[in-house]
């Protein structure tokens, strides 16, 4: 408690400045032991914590370099359900390993509880915890509504679900929690088919969270997917169907026209972090047998992913449509994080596992190689022997070494589908 209560506030801009140093001299990509799954900094991000006599943990948001203390930001906090529901996500997968599988699944319980702890009595999500362990229910990045944090608090939960099966108390407050949240997403979420707008000259879907949030959309899906195999809910089935077709309708450009089957985040944008559609589309198509999503995720795949890696990542751009085709307007190269690369490598893993293809394996391996020093800054973006993940890449020369969760967490999910 009192490590908590004595966080130094730190104001993001200065912060920012501060800690982004000229890349150093590190160990050279292909080094082995730079892919090595290391829980160590991971650990250092999380806290077990008490509220009104209930036991649970959270990950510390900010790790700032050189000492990589915590912060807090002055307008949110200092832990988020944003990045504990990661943390499910990722330790699921570490579960996996066989590897301290006592002690992995009661950090998994314990994040779960906070998880559970910030839904609002409204059957959303608050995101943010201040350092008095209040939650912050105002700030436009925390407030309870159908956006990212009770998205991804939805994929968290079904994702522990099966895992606490003998700890029957915890996995029936899942089942309600869930339960609320889903009754609120099928009463808010009213989709039209046939409703669409045009955005920038751009012809976009106008049924998906946000009116055009692609992107969202394919956390929800993933959310949906687990619920609807335990519950057989018919409804959910209906609407991971119409979310799916919504994505499909995002979806821009093919083998040889630009952005080459790209699938587009929100309007005529495209940004890298979080955009897991096309892992959310084969997801869904092997679990409900349908083809065409599973043949249009892989045409992103295909031709997109390799054009990304050829021309250097990007952080974002934005496309408008000129007669038959499509050009890029405004392009953002920069910041370049783990974010950014972790849903292609599932995505691309996916693809693997479903088809066998070597291609795709290797395709990975070579977007994974980001995190060893296949960047623009020829840096490691994760530090085997910490267990650090870099907050990101700011320039050809320059990166953030700060390490939080969001990149520590999204680093070791990398790792742990590709290992």
């Amino acid at each position: 408690m009192n490590n908590i209560l004595n966080i130094i506030i730190l104001i993001t801009i200065s912060t920012f400045l501060a800690c982004n140093t000229p890349h150093p001299t590190v160990q050279k990509a292909g080094d082995p032991e730079l892919m090595q799954v290391n829980l160590k900094h991971f650990e250092h991000l999380y806290k077990e914590i008490s509220i009104n006599g209930d036991r649970m943990a959270i990950v510390h948001i900010y790790s700032e370099y050189p000492d990589y203390s915590y912060a807090i930001e002055p307008s949110e906090g200092f832990t988020c359900v944003d990045d504990v529901a990661r943390a499910i996500v990722m330790l699921s997968e570490y579960y996996k390993t066989g590897v301290q599988k006592k002690e992995t699944l009661r950090t998994i319980e314990m994040l779960t509880k906070f998880v559970l702890h910030m839904q609002n009595n409204n059957g959303y999500f608050n995101n943010f915890l201040w350092h008095d362990l209040s939650i912050n229910t105002t700030y436009q990045t925390t407030v309870a509504e159908l956006n990212w944090w009770s998205l991804r608090a939805f994929w968290a939960l079904e994702t522990a679900y099966p895992l606490v099966s003998k700890n029957t108390e915890l996995q029936h407050e899942i089942d309600i929690a869930v339960s609320k949240l889903v009754a609120n997403i099928q009463r808010d979420l009213t989709i039209e088919e046939s409703v669409f707008d045009t955005i920038n000259t751009l012809v976009v879907p106008a049924w998906l969270p946000q009116k055009y949030a692609a992107d969202q959309t394919a956390v929800l899906i993933l959310g949906l997917l687990p619920y609807f195999a335990r519950t057989n809910d018919a409804e959910a089935k209906v609407l991971i169907d119409k979310l799916a077709r919504g994505i499909m309708q995002m979806q821009k450009g093919d083998k040889t026209h630009y952005p080459f089957g790209a699938f587009l985040s929100w309007g005529n944008l495209w940004h890298a972090w979080g955009n897991s559609q096309a892992y959310a589309l084969l997801r869904a198509g092997q679990q409900l047998n349908n083809e065409a999503y599973i043949k249009s995720a892989l045409r992103e795949v295909d031709h997109f992913y390799p054009f990304l890696l050829k021309s250097g990542f990007a952080e974002a751009f934005w496309v408008e449509q000129e007669e038959d085709h499509f050009v890029e307007t405004k392009r953002n190269d920069f910041p370049q994080i783990a974010y950014g690369v972790r849903p292609m490598v599932w995505a691309t893993m996916e693809a693997y596992h479903i088809t066998g293809k070597q291609e795709y394996l290797d395709l990975a391996k070579d977007l994974k190689s980001w995190f060893k020093g296949n960047n623009i800054a020829q840096t490691t973006m994760y530090d085997a022997k910490t267990g650090r993940g870099y907050d990101g890449i700011i320039s050809d020369t320059t990166i953030n070494r700060n390490s939080g969760a969001e990149s520590t967490i999204e680093s070791l999910m990398t790792l742990l589908k590709t290992n």
